[in-house]
Protein backbone atom coordinates (compact mmCIF):
# COMPACT_ATOMS: atom_id res chain seq x y z
CA UNK A 1 0.00 0.00 0.00
CA UNK A 2 2.88 2.47 0.62
CA UNK A 3 4.18 2.04 -2.40
CA UNK A 4 1.60 2.91 -4.30
CA UNK A 5 1.28 5.88 -2.30
CA UNK A 6 5.02 6.53 -2.41
CA UNK A 7 5.93 6.23 -5.79
CA UNK A 8 3.87 9.27 -7.10
CA UNK A 9 4.85 11.42 -4.36
CA UNK A 10 8.63 11.26 -5.06
CA UNK A 11 8.26 10.99 -8.85
CA UNK A 12 6.04 14.81 -7.65
CA UNK A 13 8.78 16.16 -5.40
CA UNK A 14 11.64 14.97 -7.64
CA UNK A 15 11.73 18.86 -9.78
CA UNK A 16 11.39 20.61 -5.91
CA UNK A 17 14.50 18.03 -5.18
CA UNK A 18 16.48 19.51 -8.12
CA UNK A 19 15.68 23.38 -7.74
CA UNK A 20 16.86 22.34 -3.73
CA UNK A 21 20.45 21.17 -5.56
CA UNK A 22 20.41 23.67 -8.00
CA UNK A 23 20.41 26.41 -5.57
CA UNK A 24 23.04 24.56 -3.16
CA UNK A 25 25.42 24.20 -6.15
CA UNK A 26 25.34 28.21 -6.80
CA UNK A 27 25.72 28.74 -2.82
CA UNK A 28 22.75 30.39 -1.89
CA UNK A 29 20.76 29.41 1.22
CA UNK A 30 18.08 27.10 -0.62
CA UNK A 31 15.16 27.77 1.91
CA UNK A 32 15.38 31.35 1.83
CA UNK A 33 12.09 32.75 1.13
CA UNK A 34 12.85 35.29 -2.08
CA UNK A 35 13.97 32.07 -4.18
CA UNK A 36 10.37 30.66 -4.30
CA UNK A 37 8.34 33.06 -5.77
CA UNK A 38 4.80 32.31 -6.45
CA UNK A 39 6.00 31.79 -10.07
CA UNK A 40 8.74 29.05 -9.54
CA UNK A 41 6.92 27.14 -6.99
CA UNK A 42 3.49 26.99 -9.44
CA UNK A 43 6.21 25.66 -12.56
CA UNK A 44 7.55 22.96 -9.98
CA UNK A 45 4.66 22.25 -9.30
CA UNK A 46 3.26 22.00 -12.45
CA UNK A 47 6.55 20.32 -13.86
CA UNK A 48 6.08 17.91 -10.81
CA UNK A 49 2.29 16.75 -11.69
CA UNK A 50 3.32 16.40 -15.54
CA UNK A 51 6.34 13.75 -14.28
CA UNK A 52 3.89 11.64 -11.88
CA UNK A 53 1.42 11.41 -14.14
CA UNK A 54 3.68 10.48 -16.97
CA UNK A 55 5.89 8.47 -14.88
CA UNK A 56 2.27 6.46 -13.04
CA UNK A 57 1.45 5.93 -16.73
CA UNK A 58 4.86 4.17 -17.96
CA UNK A 59 4.69 2.13 -14.79
CA UNK A 60 0.70 0.71 -16.12
CA UNK A 61 2.32 0.61 -19.23
CA UNK A 62 5.64 -1.24 -18.81
CA UNK A 63 4.34 -3.17 -15.64
CA UNK A 64 5.20 -7.20 -15.95
CA UNK A 65 2.48 -8.94 -16.37
CA UNK A 66 1.72 -12.52 -16.02
CA UNK A 67 -0.42 -14.84 -18.09
CA UNK A 68 -2.62 -17.20 -17.41
CA UNK A 69 -6.01 -17.99 -15.77
CA UNK A 70 -6.28 -17.59 -11.77
CA UNK A 71 -7.21 -20.15 -10.01
CA UNK A 72 -8.92 -19.26 -6.32
CA UNK A 73 -7.86 -21.19 -2.93
CA UNK A 74 -9.18 -24.01 -2.24
CA UNK A 75 -9.53 -27.18 -0.48
CA UNK A 76 -8.17 -30.34 -2.42
CA UNK A 77 -7.96 -34.21 -0.10
CA UNK A 78 -8.88 -31.84 3.42
CA UNK A 79 -5.92 -29.32 2.64
CA UNK A 80 -6.28 -25.49 1.89
CA UNK A 81 -4.39 -25.18 -1.96
CA UNK A 82 -3.69 -21.20 -2.20
CA UNK A 83 -4.38 -19.27 -5.47
CA UNK A 84 -2.18 -19.24 -8.58
CA UNK A 85 -1.96 -18.22 -11.80
CA UNK A 86 -2.16 -21.61 -14.64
Amino acid sequence: MWRIMLEPALLFASPFVVYLIYLALRRTYPFAVDHWTHSAVSSLALAGLVIAVAGMLAFGIFAVRHEGAYVPAHIENGRLVPGRLQ
